[in-house]
């Protein structure tokens, strides 16, 4: 669900939606989606203390400073320069798809500890992730398209929402 609504919000900010946006979008969070329990299956118990003291903070970390980012940019670009931000290359990318994507590493850990396989649930974690990734930006582009360059600020919010939210998860306990 993290993937679908930082989908959202990025096809919110893009214009036009191309192919290669959804596929970009789809294929890297549901490349880290079904890579990051496999990681964390991988490295077993010997370093979940490591992983459940920090990945939330990183999570809140990236997803706070990406948000951020993208407010700066929707309250500072000239109208000409309205389609300038592309959130599905480069670091961005990167960033939003290990931010959304970090906590399957507990997942993985789980899996390994219950002495599951992890290869069947990554895959199907994977797809979920890339369909829902592509079908949150169709959809974000068509909200862009309806509320403009407000979706840009309120694309931010959410990608802070999404981390405030993980970070309260954790140290709350829930």
């Amino acid at each position: 669900m993290d993937a679908f609504a930082v989908s959202l919000a990025a096809g919110a900010t893009l214009c036009p939606v191309t192919f290669r946006h959804c596929f970009r979008l789809g294929f890297h969070f549901g490349l880290f989606q079904g890579l990051m329990p496999i990681l964390g299956w991988l490295a077993g118990r010997s370093i979940l203390p490591y992983i459940v003291a920090w990945d939330h903070w990183i999570a809140f970390g990236l997803l706070a400073f990406l948000g951020l980012r993208m407010i700066r940019e929707a309250l500072t670009e000239d109208e000409d320069d309205v389609c300038a931000t592309d959130p599905s290359r480069g670091l961005t990318l990167i960033g939003l798809a290990v931010a959304t994507s970090i906590d399957a590493l507990a997942v993985g850990v789980s899996l390994a500890m219950l002495g599951v396989s992890v290869w069947m649930p990554a895959l199907v974690i994977a797809l979920v992730a890339l369909v829902f990734s592509v079908a949150g930006v169709l959809l974000g582009d068509r909200i862009g398209r309806c509320w403009g360059s407000r979706v840009e600020i309120l694309g931010g919010l959410v990608l802070i929402g999404i981390g405030a939210r993980i970070l309260f998860t954790h140290l709350s306990g829930h």
